[in-house]
């Protein structure tokens, strides 16, 4: 149906060409005929100054119109060949068509001595503008963005179907008031702008958001230049010039004609080439032109009235002079304006530097200049966010933000490397969403980076002493804390058990003293009462010394102590078997050097502790038939203690011991308490392997640091 009404519009516009060419050469030529017609009425000896004739000036008009329309045809035969069942395709192809036929004054002129050929045109542009409006709002999804525009769309069609079907009546258009007409256009004009902006901004991908730059462009260019061109029509210097009318429609039909380029490049979408160099140029070369054009005028008009003089070769040479001698500044200053608002300063990556550099020579402490730093390249850039992160103890800390982190896009994410070292990460958002950045401010922001591994490098430095001293402060007070605690246990045992224990002693001793000679036999039964206490209070005494440091680590050693602890689990473990059930057995094996260099007191209590653990985690929960228990000396100063077992190996998810066990967690903090590392992993024979290395000082470190201390 799109096909067939094309063709028809064609077909009507091929048939009015000859009636046309017959009306501007006989009636439109040489005296007034229609407000519509390209040119004003002109006469013989103005043509014959040119060599033209009636002839050969309409037969001038009528290829300039004839070649306008048909590039829009060729545009819209080009979109139905590649995009036959696209939708946009079709409405693009309806809305070139009819904007081909009727933008010049051919089908109006050619059918006004038909009064029913006459009213065709208006159909088509009535169908173009509806097309074409319809087309701006569904490009380039094929779906209304935000839905409501369609509300507006629908009253603006209703109203071009009244104005056809209700000619010469108030309803129709070509009837209304300048005011009412622009009244009319503007909210639809506005709407559309609104949806094309709201789109690119929250919904079009990259590649969308090209295909709208590339129709807005179009649009643009045509509108501006068509405005200014046509201004030229009514200028009266062209008025004696015949021939100046054939080259500004022939330059005002080029410009329009930029519009189904446009559109055919944004449409079929093949090698769809970036369009903001094209911009940068035209607004560039657009300004620079109109600076120019005024300056000139401006100087010429200055002087002629200043030395009463009227076309003067001098003033007109001396004002060239001065355009010529301008032109490269103004040039070199319009372009760096333009840069700046269209992509920010990636073109003058030495002044940012330099204007970096003046900021940082303040004194700002190193969190202050990283953030003037971010500050910088999100001025630069134009981006809407920028974010420096610091990477302290393999996590990412936020060390400097710039804009507003709720206004972001796509966020891309630059490493900040110094010294073969990767120091962190620089965040940026995107200036839109899926869009791209240029070389150009790839090599700004690479440059900027080097600057910021520098800064970075010093807070990194700065964190890392203070996290020192903040562990270093917790360490103090847990082990003031500890102390404290193991204090009041002390105490309370003293006060509250041992005591009262002696005291109730003491209350025996006597009254056995007094039973001795009267009745002995009492006397002994309180004396075996007090021997019993006695030994009570020896166990607890025992057990509390124990719990401080085991009594086997002074007698036999640390691997003297490991292998009583193994004695006795192999008798409980041998105890607790089922008769003649072997597979329940456990064998514990030890793999240790013959002497072990002179330990500190806390790493002999820690590796004694760490191994119990393991060793009691094995018989309750692996299911273990072997384990093996390895003691060794990695170097001069490092203990390496590991347990490994042929079990089940550890659950997914560990949970704290609920019987007051050690547990896992434990055995971490006791091999961080002497600055060690602690492992958990699966072990050669199937099961799990606890690995701890314990460093520790002798010899003359150990005099080294008492000095030091002392």
């Amino acid at each position: 149906m799109a096909s067939l009404l094309c063709v028809m519009m064609i077909v009507f516009y091929i048939n009015n060409i000859p009636s046309y060419y017959e009306t501007l050469r006989t009636d439109c030529t040489l005296k007034p005929c229609s407000t519509l017609a390209p040119a004003p009425p002109t006469t013989l000896e103005a043509l014959s100054v040119y060599h033209l004739t009636p002839d050969t000036y309409s037969l001038w008009f009528v290829i300039i119109e004839c070649t306008f329309s048909f590039l829009f045809y060729m545009a819209a035969f080009l979109i139905f060949f590649k995009s036959k069942r696209d939708l946009l395709g079709f409405l693009a192809m309806v809305a070139l068509v009819a904007y081909g036929t009727t933008f010049t004054s051919l089908v109006y002129i050619g059918s006004k001595d038909s009064p029913l050929l006459a009213r065709i045109p208006e159909a088509i542009a009535a169908v173009g503008r509806m097309t074409f409006f319809l087309f701006l709002l569904l490009f380039p999804k094929g779906r209304f963005v935000p839905r409501w525009t369609l509300l507006v769309f629908i009253p603006f069609c209703m109203v071009q179907l009244v104005s056809f079907l209700f000619p010469e009546t108030s309803y129709d258009l070509l009837n209304w008031s300048n005011t009412g007409r622009l009244l009319y256009y503007l909210p639809m004009i506005g709407m559309t702008i609104f949806s094309q902006v709201y789109r690119y901004r929250k919904v079009s991908s990259s590649v969308e958001k090209q295909q709208t730059k590339w129709v807005v462009y179009g649009a643009v260019i045509s509108l501006l230049g068509s405005v200014i061109v046509s201004g030229f029509f009514v200028y009266p210097v062209f008025a004696d010039s015949p021939v100046s009318y054939i080259y500004l429609s022939a330059l005002l039909y080029a410009i329009v004609a930029i519009i189904p380029l446009t559109l055919a490049l944004a449409i079929l979408r093949h090698r769809l080439w970036d369009i903001d160099p094209l911009v940068n140029r035209t607004i560039l070369y657009g300004t620079l032109t109109l600076t120019i054009v005024l300056l000139y005028a401006g100087m010429v008009m200055y002087l002629g009235s200043l030395f009463k003089t009227k076309d003067n070769f001098i003033i007109s040479l001396f004002s060239t002079g001065v355009v010529a001698v301008l032109f490269s500044p103004i040039k070199e200053r319009l372009q760096q304006i333009v840069n700046r608002l269209m992509k920010g300063r990636h073109d003058d990556p030495y002044a940012v530097l330099k204007e970096l550099g003046d900021h940082l020579v303040q004194p700002l402490s190193p969190e202050e200049a990283l953030q003037e730093v971010a500050g910088t390249i999100r001025r630069a850039l134009r981006l809407p966010y920028v974010g420096i992160f610091i990477r302290v103890n393999d996590e990412e800390k936020k060390a400097a933000v710039a804009g507003k982190p709720e206004v972001v896009f796509d966020i891309h994410s630059f490493p900040i490397i110094h010294g073969g070292e990767e120091l962190g990460a620089m965040m940026v958002s995107s200036r839109s969403r899926d869009e791209a950045f240029s070389q150009e401010d790839l090599r700004l922001m690479d440059v900027l980076l080097r600057q910021t591994g520098v800064i970075l490098q010093n807070i990194k430095i700065t964190l890392g002493m203070q996290l020192l001293a903040k562990d270093l402060q917790e360490s103090r007070e847990k082990l003031v804390l500890a102390r404290e605690e193991e204090r009041l246990q002390i105490r309370r045992n003293l006060h509250d058990e041992l005591a009262p224990r002696l005291l109730s002693l003491s209350f025996n001793a006597a009254a056995a003293e007094q039973y001795v000679n009267k009745q002995p036999d009492k006397a002994v039964k309180l004396l075996g009462e007090l021997r019993g206490v006695i030994r009570t209070t020896v166990n607890e005494i025992r057990t509390m010394v124990h719990d401080l440091r085991p009594p086997t680590l002074d007698e036999f050693g640390l691997i003297g102590a490991i292998e009583a602890r193994i004695n006795e689990i192999r008798k409980t473990v041998g105890t607790n078997s089922s008769h003649g059930d072997e597979a329940a057995v456990l064998k514990v094996s030890l793999e240790a050097p013959a002497k072990l260099p002179i330990l500190p007191a806390a790493v002999e209590v820690a590796g004694y502790r760490i191994i119990t653990e393991a060793l009691v985690n094995v018989v309750k929960h692996a299911e273990a038939t072997e384990c093996v228990v390895r003691i060794s000396v990695l170097s001069k100063s490092e203990l390496e203690i590991e347990v490994s077992d042929n079990g089940v190996g550890l659950p997914l998810l560990l949970r704290p011991s609920i019987n007051g066990g050690i547990g896992l967690k434990s055995i971490r903090e006791r091999t961080a308490e002497l600055g060690g590392q602690c492992f958990f992993d699966k072990s050669e024979i199937g099961g799990t392997r606890v690995r701890a290395v314990l460093p520790f000082l002798q010899g003359e470190d150990k005099l080294n640091e008492s000095s030091i201390n002392r």
